[in-house]
Formats: structure tokens, sequence, C-alpha cells
């Protein structure tokens, strides 16, 4: 195993680390400014900079399959926090109602985070692959930056919706969007701040000087 090798075996890690907080810690709403967000905004920005590192040195197969794993073990975790869930606790065992409380999310929710996940990972990994070819290989932030743009606006969208869309009478359309748009804005600005990320993660990821195998988009 090469030197980039085990660093790709880190970004991987990382990113399902990631993925997992996301998923787990993000059940908590906090407040930035004046806007209601999942603490899951501070872990987000973590999975579209990974993929975009491995896609610019990788390419495009490469992420996807990144995305295509990670979601795979997405699913086996709700399963097994299902499973975990509904087994029946011991009799000396206390914490069944905080142990739901904290791991517990309803199956509309669960679909909700898997079907977002995966899409806007797709869409992100497609986009910066257009920008590479468009661009030339050049000016990385500009693919960096406009694939999850747009990305985090697709995840975002098809989350709220797919999670809350008449969950009562007061979650229409414009409700919804009501919600999504500040929180979509966090995470256009934690999009801009780890541009430099994606550089370091890159350079990082390149310099050991070994001949990188022929990338694919």
């Amino acid at each position: 195993m090469t030197k980039r090798d085990k660093k790709l075996m880190i970004l991987f890690a990382l990113y399902i680390t990631s993925m997992v907080l996301v998923n787990t810690l993000g059940s908590k709403i906090t407040t930035l400014g004046s806007v209601r967000a999942s603490v899951g905004v501070f872990f987000m920005p973590v999975l579209f900079l990974v993929t975009d590192i491995i896609g610019e040195v990788y390419g495009r197969k490469t992420s996807a399959l990144v995305v295509n794993i990670s979601t795979a073990m997405l699913l086996f975790m709700f399963l097994m926090m299902f499973f975990c869930i509904i087994l029946p606790a011991n009799s000396t065992w206390g914490f069944q109602d905080a142990y739901e409380a904290i791991f517990y999310s309803s199956m509309r929710m669960t679909a909700a985070s898997i079907i977002s996940f995966y899409i806007a990972q797709h869409i992100d990994v497609a986009i910066f692959s257009l920008f590479k070819r468009l661009t030339n290989r050049k000016h990385l932030w500009i693919r960096n930056n406009v694939s999850t743009i747009i990305s985090q606006f697709f995840d975002t969208t098809i989350f709220m919706f797919a999670a809350f869309y008449h969950v009562s009478d007061k979650f229409t359309v414009p409700f919804i969007f009501s919600l999504i748009l500040p929180y979509w804005a966090f995470k256009v600005l934690f999009a801009l701040i780890d541009t430099p990320l994606c550089y370091l993660g890159v350079y990082w990821l390149k310099k050991e000087g070994e001949p990188l195998a022929q990338t694919n988009g």
C-alpha cells in the first residue's frame, strides 16, 4: 500500500465519522444568530470537502464509490440503531426511555436523511467533475464552491420536504422554504470558509511525489 493510499483511507475514515456524527449528534437544535439549526451543520461541510479532495486527485469514479459505500453504511447504521432500540431492556437497566429519546428517529426522517445524503453527494461529485473538465483542471476554488453550494441546496431541500412536508398543517411549502433558506445559507458560508482546506487537502494527498494512476474525471 502506498502512502497516498493510506491517506485516502484516512479521508474515507473522516468521511464516515462525519456522516455518523451528522446522523447522531445532528438531532440537537441550536441557535446560530437568530436561526434555528441542527448541530449537524458543522459536520456537513466535511462530507462535501472530502469528496471534492478525492475527486480532484482520484477522479469521479473513486469519489462516487466513497458516496455509495457510505450510503450503504448509513443504512446499516440506522437498521442497527432501530434493532437495538426495540430489543427489550434488562430490568436492572433503567435508561430505556432516555436511550430511545437520544437514538430513535422516525422512519420518515431516517429515509429522508438517507435519500437526501445520497442524491446531494452524487450531485456534488457530478458538478465537481463537470467543472474540472470545463476549467481544464484549473481554478479548484470554482468547482469546490459551486459544487458544494448547489449540492447543499439539494441536500437541505430534499431532507426538509421528505421529513416535514405536511407533518402538520403548519408545514406548507412556503413555511418549509423559510426553514431551508437560512439553514442553506449557513452551509454556503461554511463552504466558502473551507476553500483553503480543499487546496491544503489536495496538496497533502498529492505531495508524496508518487505516480498517480490515471484519474477518471
